[in-house]
């Protein structure tokens, strides 16, 4: 099994900056895409921003510009860097990475338990 364990979230006034961090652990061979993905409630969960084994990243719009992800292949870690934050940043954060266990294996999907970020302004 594989476990995703995020921290980070916190409270934060607007303008301010958080940093998310996921690491990943468990019988990995490889990790392929890892990304952020943020939910409110009553709306359906959206993308943030991903990244793949090569480091190419594609960003939500509404971040572009303020938010960065990157990764540790080697610590099988990937972060989030949240800058100029505004309030309509509020969210609960979850992580997503697609596992594989085995070379040419199939691909398997996992997601963290989430972690809350509040931009009060």
């Amino acid at each position: 099994q594989v476990q995703l364990v995020e921290s980070g979230g916190g409270v934060v006034q607007a303008g301010g900056s958080l940093r998310l961090s996921c690491a990943a652990s468990g019988s990995i061979f490889s990790i392929n895409g890892m990304g952020w993905y943020r939910q409110v409630p009553g709306k359906q969960r959206e993308l943030v921003a991903i990244i793949t084994s090569g480091d190419t990243t594609n960003y939500a719009d509404s971040v572009k510009g303020r938010f960065t992800i990157s990764r540790d292949n080697a610590k099988n870690t990937v972060y989030l860097q949240m800058n100029s934050l505004k309030p309509e940043d509020t969210a609960v954060y979850y992580c997503n990475a697609v596992v594989l266990f085995r070379l040419g294996g199939p691909q398997y999907n996992y997601w963290g338990q989430g972690t809350q970020a509040t931009v009060s302004s």
